[in-house]
């Protein structure tokens, strides 16, 4: 463990109960490694989350550099909830009513939406097979697998169901053979969601590299575009997930994604604590 990870002081986050760490690395830089990241998951030994973030200074004159974790310590490319929390959280800081990010994903503008809430341009989707990525050239609109799911890159690989029931599907077994398929080099998130109206979706999710997750902002983002390309829903609709109600809207100039968020609480990570999981 480096000097400049101890004593690291970090907050837990939540959007829609899709929970996070986030530890702010402008003014002390912060070693993150994949068996830290883990170790801080651990929901038992650590503080858990679903992703870990780090917010990092940014050179190109971003408001911040986003970086993001997996339970499993793998990296994330994109994180809707998280960056629109963590957007909420800037604003709150410097007075602003915008912020842009820079994630893997590009610039993401974010902006205050008013009543609490908080509004993130996920960008356009990826919607060509070496995009998402798969593994071969194909549709991305229905794949050949059991279900025909719709594949759609967000910054990070998706792969949506369309169910008469979400709630009767085995999320846990279904999502875990999914992240894995072959078609997905870089495993999958996976959604499996009912239509209940032309602008309403229940959506139930699996992230890669965490598990079933309580919402999820990037699938939520996916999920409403295969809804919209497969001509089951308009382009704006609200998302019923088990952690609560998000808004998507993609337009012409990227996929907007309304919702709320909360700072649980902040905390300090022990130098004895860090020595030993390091």
């Amino acid at each position: 463990m480096t000097q400049e990870t101890r004593d690291i002081a970090f907050m837990k986050m939540h959007g829609l109960g899709n929970d996070f760490v986030v530890l702010d690395a402008r003014v002390r830089p912060v070693a993150m490694t994949a068996a830290l990241a883990q170790a801080i998951g651990d929901r038992h030994r650590g503080v858990g989350f679903d992703q870990l973030a780090l917010i990092e200074a940014d050179d190109d004159g971003a408001d911040a550099r986003l970086t993001f974790y997996n339970s499993d310590g793998s990296t994330a490319g994109a994180c809707g909830n998280a960056t629109r929390c963590i957007a909420r959280h800037l604003m709150n800081e410097a007075v602003l009513p915008e912020v842009v990010l820079t994630t893997e994903r590009g610039r993401l503008l974010a902006r205050d939406a008013g009543s609490g809430l908080t509004s993130v341009n996920m960008g356009q989707p990826q919607l060509h097979w070496d995009e998402v990525p798969l593994a071969r050239e194909m549709d991305t609109l229905e794949l050949p697998i059991d279900g025909a799911p719709t594949a759609t890159g967000m910054g990070n690989p998706h792969c949506t169901f369309f169910v008469e029931n979400a709630e009767s599907v085995d999320l846990e077994t279904r999502g875990a053979e999914i992240e894995h398929h072959p078609l997905y080099p870089q495993r999958t998130n996976v959604q499996f969601a009912s239509v209940i109206a032309q602008d309403h979706l229940r959506m139930r999710v699996w992230e890669r590299g965490v598990g079933v997750t309580l919402a999820s902002g990037s699938s939520s983002c996916a999920t409403a575009v295969a809804a919209a390309r497969r001509g089951l829903t308009g382009r704006r609709v609200s998302i019923d997930l088990d952690g609560g109600r998000i808004e998507i809207d993609w337009r012409e100039d990227g996929v907007w994604m309304t919702g709320p968020t909360a700072h649980v609480f902040s905390g300090t990570f022990t130098t004895e604590w860090l020595e030993r999981v390091s």
